[in-house]
């Protein structure tokens, strides 16, 4: 099947999210490319327009199709969304270094990856990452895409909530409206680094929301008014880094990007972190790696990808370069670095006293 030439869109990571994407922008009459490295995936979107994987029984629009070769799907596309996780987009977008449109900067690029990325020094930002791979037309030109959306809801057009962050407000503004639709509300913000650190602590705080969560059914010390205390300490930990990294505007962590984000990832049953963190107490999952490095070497033995294990590893390093005084983070990198028992650390977290 050839892909689509007049196609203006790609979307590059073939999961849940994506795909969910690829499908918004195909029902607005927008055809797309998909770029997925599983030849099962590619198979599915291109012969049965459904991503069989990860979003089983949802019908995709004819308009999108899908390529296993990368560079196929960035070939003189506008937009090209970045879409895998954290752990794989650095080398997405090395593979598309040489594409013409790139090379040039005609396409504008978006990100929905949420995480840190390795740096020299520290854990960097995704998107100062990619800049720095990227030709010198994208400083301060790519575009991140966050905010409270499950893929799960999105593929329903349930009405959701994106910002497009961009130091350039005219690129937040081309993906604002490139997105938005009848259930996609989509807005613009310059806090690129506030929005990123929402979208990346948050996972950790769903950890141990997940834990907690599963503790309710063990413990009566432990119930809704519990997990709000925990919620609200959590973005506190959040806005605290966020200052530290530099984002911009206090409002980015009471808007959809900050508290809007967290609340859906800790309470939602899509949230993979908050499934991470219940099966730690239920099925003692933590029982099969020695430490937070070899889970996150192992990561893929999980069965799903729960991106705040990845997130925390990242967020302890940058709490010690900077000296902050937290709790949550510090909690949650010592329970998955097997330093503490999960509930002796979320009693020690509380002030409960052993029963």
């Amino acid at each position: 099947m050839s892909i689509m030439t007049d196609a203006r869109i790609a979307v590059l990571g073939g999961g849940s999210w994506g795909t969910a994407i690829a499908k918004a922008l195909a029902e607005k009459g927008q055809p797309v490319v998909v770029w997925a490295n599983s030849p099962a995936t590619v198979a599915d979107l291109n012969h049965h327009h459904e991503n069989r994987r990860y979003l089983p029984g949802i019908k995709l629009p004819e308009g999108v199709l899908a390529t296993g070769d990368i560079s196929e799907a960035a070939n003189e596309r506008e937009f090209l969304i970045l879409a895998q996780p954290s752990l794989y987009i650095l080398q997405s977008v090395k593979d598309i270094l040489t594409v013409p449109c790139v090379q040039e900067g005609r396409a504008t690029i978006g990100v929905l990856a949420k995480g840190f990325l390795p740096g020299t020094t520290e854990p960097k930002l995704i998107v100062e990452t990619l800049e720095n791979y990227l030709p010198g037309f994208y400083k301060n030109n790519v575009v991140y895409i966050s905010g409270p959306s499950h893929a799960e809801e999105v593929v329903q057009g349930k009405i959701t909530g994106l910002i497009a962050a961009c130091s350039n407000p005219r690129n937040s503004i081309r993906f604002r409206n490139l997105l938005r639709g009848k259930s996609l509300k989509v807005f613009a913000s310059m806090d690129v680094i506030g929005v990123q650190v929402c979208a990346a602590l948050k996972n950790v705080v769903a950890i141990a929301f997940g834990i907690m969560d599963a503790l309710k059914e063990k413990s009566q010390a432990f119930g809704d008014n519990t997990e709000s205390l925990l919620l609200a300490a959590g973005l506190n930990e959040i806005q605290a880094l966020g200052k530290a990294l530099g984002a911009t505007h206090p409002e980015t962590f009471t808007s959809i990007a900050g508290v809007g984000d967290l609340d859906v990832t800790c309470r939602s049953p899509f949230g993979r972190n908050r499934r991470f963190g219940r099966e730690i107490i239920l099925n003692n999952l933590l029982d099969r790696y020695t430490s937070i490095d070899d889970l996150i070497s192992n990561i893929r033995n999980v069965g799903y990808l729960p991106e705040g294990v990845v997130a925390t590893r990242y967020a302890w390093a940058l709490l010690e370069k900077h000296k902050l005084k937290l709790e949550i983070i510090p909690m949650v990198y010592r329970i998955l670095n097997k330093e503490l028992p999960p509930e002796q650390a979320i009693r020690k977290l509380i002030d409960i006293e052993e029963e």
